[in-house]
């Protein structure tokens, strides 16, 4: 961890609700609104009270950002401070009353994904840290992990092209967006395992076939709901 950094008791709070907040991370592409979906649908069978929260999905700010972004208006701190009032917003009506009602709640990105597209864009890492310090701590993070290549190839085949900003265009790292996509994307992934032991990530092969990855995340999920409740959730025996 590097010493400018402070530690994560510093910023984030443990929350003491009865339910329990799993993150799915990773660079654009691994798969991380698939499982997410595949492990709300399990959960729900199981007989587990669930709810799925995405990364700028706001209703109060999340048009907001998709109409800065189109005038490519977002400066560093812009951006910075507007995803953190949609993670608020979404804390706050959302992720919360979920938490205190008991309800297992998936998240499709969390703030580790600030830390790691904002430093990569200019800010201090200090300052972004501190910038979320009204969020709860997970309690159980889960990083998809990739190599660039054939997420790459990955992206191009699903969903036809690259995007401006998963690429870093507007920070203008290249004029050519593959070579802009890679520099961009391999510095998230620097981040993010900069973040790794801090966080106690729990690193998945997002290479693997899904129904391989989605056994290795419910085998985790079903250690943090038997230690958490003496809940056993069926089907991976």
């Amino acid at each position: 961890m590097s010493p400018n950094f402070p530690s994560a008791a510093s910023t984030q709070k443990h929350h003491h609700y009865p339910g329990k907040l799993i993150v799915l991370e990773g660079t654009d592409g691994v798969g991380r609104s698939t499982h997410s979906e595949l492990l709300q649908n399990w959960l729900a069978v199981e007989g587990h009270g669930v709810t799925l929260t995405q990364w700028k999905s706001s209703q109060l700010i999340s048009k907001v950002i998709d109409k800065a972004k189109d005038k490519n208006a977002l400066n560093t701190i812009t951006f910075s401070l507007l995803y953190a009032t949609d993670l608020a917003e979404r804390l706050n009506n959302v992720i919360i009353p979920a938490l205190q009602a008991g309800l297992i709640v998936i998240a499709d990105r969390y703030y580790y994904t600030a830390f790691a597209r904002d430093v990569v864009r200019g800010a201090d890492p200090t300052w972004v840290r501190k910038l979320y310090g009204f969020a709860v701590e997970p309690d159980l993070i889960f990083y998809l992990q990739m190599p660039l290549e054939p997420l790459l190839r990955r992206i191009i085949t699903t969903r036809g092209g690259l995007d401006f900003y998963e690429s870093g265009r507007d920070i203008g790292m290249s004029t050519d967006l593959y070579q802009s996509f890679k520099l961009y994307q391999s510095q998230i992934a620097y981040e993010y395992e900069r973040m790794a032991e801090e966080y106690d990530f729990h690193m998945i092969s997002a290479s693997d076939p899904i129904d391989q990855v989605q056994k290795a995340l419910r085998k985790e999920i079903t250690k943090l709901l038997k230690n958490s409740h003496g809940l056993a959730v069926a089907g991976l025996e």
